[in-house]
């Protein structure tokens, strides 16, 4: 995790605006957020794949290789996640442009969004622009999962049209993360889609 935390702080130095994060998100950080994906068919995409934790905790929680789909758009971490992960398609890309990308690679349908993109530190129009690409490509009511150090929703909820919140706190990370679970409301007579093995907020630590 040391040697991880080096190669990101080396890339933030290079582009502080392009890499969002300066440390690995801990073990249980990544399995908090892996625990929200839904059981059943469907691709995972996780957005911003940055070294692999996220990716690692999504594989060991149950999501096969070829089901798991990682965007990541700095070609340094790209290059490190297909040799890490060759069984996963890793796509070079922006998720500013994830409908495309997932056009483009035949990925459909998508039964959750992993994303560990710096939000908050983005324009709002950035957020609004993400979230919606996003929501485009999941399967109706399916979840968009993010964690955020900060106090604030990653998502503008209201403009988008979905309901979020916080489902899990965890504290061992440094500096202690919040899980946030969003959907889409389904339209009247419809089920909304919960996570597999989660329900309701819980602390990790």
């Amino acid at each position: 995790m040391f040697a991880e935390s080096k190669l990101l702080f080396k890339l933030w130095l290079k582009n502080p605006l392009k890499i969002g994060a300066v440390a690995v998100s801990s073990p249980e950080l990544a399995s908090a957020m892996a625990r929200q994906i839904p059981v059943g068919d469907g691709y995972v995409v996780e957005l911003g794949g940055g070294t692999g934790p996220v990716t690692r905790a999504i594989l060991a929680a149950g999501t096969q290789p070829e089901r798991l789909v990682v965007v990541e758009r700095d070609p340094t971490l790209y290059r490190l996640l297909c040799e890490r992960y060759p069984n996963v398609r890793v796509i070079l890309g922006d998720a500013m442009h994830l409908q495309s990308l997932l056009k483009r690679e035949g990925i459909t349908p998508v039964k959750a969004v992993v994303s560990s993109l710096p939000l908050l530190s983005m324009k709002k129009a950035v957020q609004y622009r993400i979230g919606a690409q996003a929501f485009a490509a999941l399967e109706p009511g399916a979840p968009f999962i993010q964690f955020t150090y900060g106090l604030f929703s990653p998502l503008p909820r209201r403009r988008l049209g979905v309901q979020g919140g916080v489902q899990d706190r965890v504290l061992q990370n440094l500096p202690p993360a919040s899980v946030w679970l969003y959907h889409k409301p389904e339209r009247p007579g419809g089920r909304p889609h919960h996570p597999a093995s989660h329900h309701g907020l819980r602390r990790a630590g």
